[in-house]
């Protein structure tokens, strides 16, 4: 065909509507659009539709004023994975040892496990909350912290993170949302006497727990900062864009899925945070998420686009919350920041392009 092919990795349910136009929270023109101005193609594909034997794979592209279409093509050399697989599915790795560079090649990591490589540098360890795990640890903590939240090490868009609250003596409350549900429901518990479907959660899955930081506040709604971190052209990592995520009213997450409220940072920062210290909170995060991102390449092998929270206290101070290896990006829309919104797809593909250089200066020495 004469294109330089750069892949688009998808589940499948999501490569299904491709055609359609329906992806989800995936935007399809942004990929054209970022990828043509590094002189790439994008094809959309699934894991099942590539064929490590013959190196062809099938694949949607766009194809003029007819929309998408299927076409077989040689295998791209460069793939850029927005899939999530199973940890002990091989089907990537069986890519990469026949020379495919994928990046993020894994897109859901633990919160255990980040905030373990993490801690493994004594500068980040400032910006990490005390952290235990599972029954056990919940206990200890709560001999130790007034104010927990607890969150399921594999769980994501806010799903199943909980809150327990000492509220005088022995007395604590336990507040949660069900699965599916925006409303958080609360209940009063003892240390010494858990309900029985507290513990049946704990049991159920591997959950993190940690000192809940006293994040500032808009109008008493905590907030946090979604910072976006990619590897673009020239390989480097650079601060994409960030935005705040307001919590619900009465609300304790801030995840736009479950209710919160994307804004834009320098509007948040300047309400939360008198004269100068905005800006310097602002320089501060992006300094921090850097170091995160260059830490965690240290051992996440292929890895290049991440969206990170960092939580601020009252007082100005910085911690990391959490690492989403499949940024959703769609919050820059939704706070106003459209701009951002495409070069948070255009910075992958730039990234791509500058794969595929390096791997035409290896191939001519």
């Amino acid at each position: 065909m004469g294109q330089t092919l750069v892949g688009i990795l998808l589940n499948a349910a999501m490569h299904g509507g491709v055609p359609r136009l329906r992806t989800g929270q995936e935007s399809l023109a942004n990929y054209e659009e970022a990828a043509a101005a590094y002189g790439l193609t994008p094809c959309f594909v699934k894991l099942s539709d590539i064929d490590t034997q013959s190196g062809f794979s099938r694949v949607y592209m766009k194809t003029g004023t007819q929309g998408y279409r299927t076409h077989i093509v040689p295998t791209p050399q460069i793939i850029h994975n927005r899939a999530i697989y199973d940890p002990h599915s091989s089907g990537i790795d069986r890519l990469v040892q026949q020379g495919i560079q994928v990046y993020n090649r894994c897109n859901r990591y633990g919160k255990d496990q980040i905030h373990a490589l993490l801690e493994r540098n004594k500068e980040l360890q400032a910006a990490l909350p005390a952290t235990s795990s599972g029954l056990s640890g919940l206990r200890e903590m709560m001999d130790r912290y007034p104010d927990l939240i607890l969150k399921p090490c594999r769980g994501s868009v806010g799903n199943g993170v909980m809150r327990l609250t000492r509220s005088g003596g022995e007395r604590w409350i336990w507040s949660y949302s069900p699965a599916g549900s925006r409303r958080s429901f609360i209940r009063p518990v003892r240390p010494d006497a858990l309900p029985r479907a507290l513990r049946a959660r704990l049991a159920a899955v591997p959950y993190l727990v940690q000192e809940r930081i006293p994040l500032a506040e808009i109008g008493g709604r905590p907030f946090d900062l979604r910072v976006t971190v990619q590897r673009g052209w020239g390989g480097a990592w650079q601060v994409t864009g960030m935005f705040a995520k307001l919590a619900a009213p009465g609300g304790f997450v801030s995840n736009i899925a479950r209710g919160g409220e994307a804004l834009q940072t320098s509007f948040v920062l300047e309400r939360a945070f008198p004269g100068e210290e905005a800006a310097r909170v602002r320089m501060s995060v992006l300094s921090l998420s850097l170091a995160v991102a260059r830490e965690l390449e240290q051992s996440l092998p292929g890895l290049a686009d991440l969206g990170l929270d960092i939580g601020v206290t009252k007082q100005g101070n910085l911690y990391f919350i959490e690492c989403n290896g499949r940024d959703q990006r769609y919050g820059f829309r939704k706070a106003g920041l459209s701009s951002v919104w495409k070069d948070s797809y255009r910075q992958p593909m730039g990234y791509a392009r500058y794969l595929y250089e390096a791997a035409l200066r290896m191939n001519s020495y």
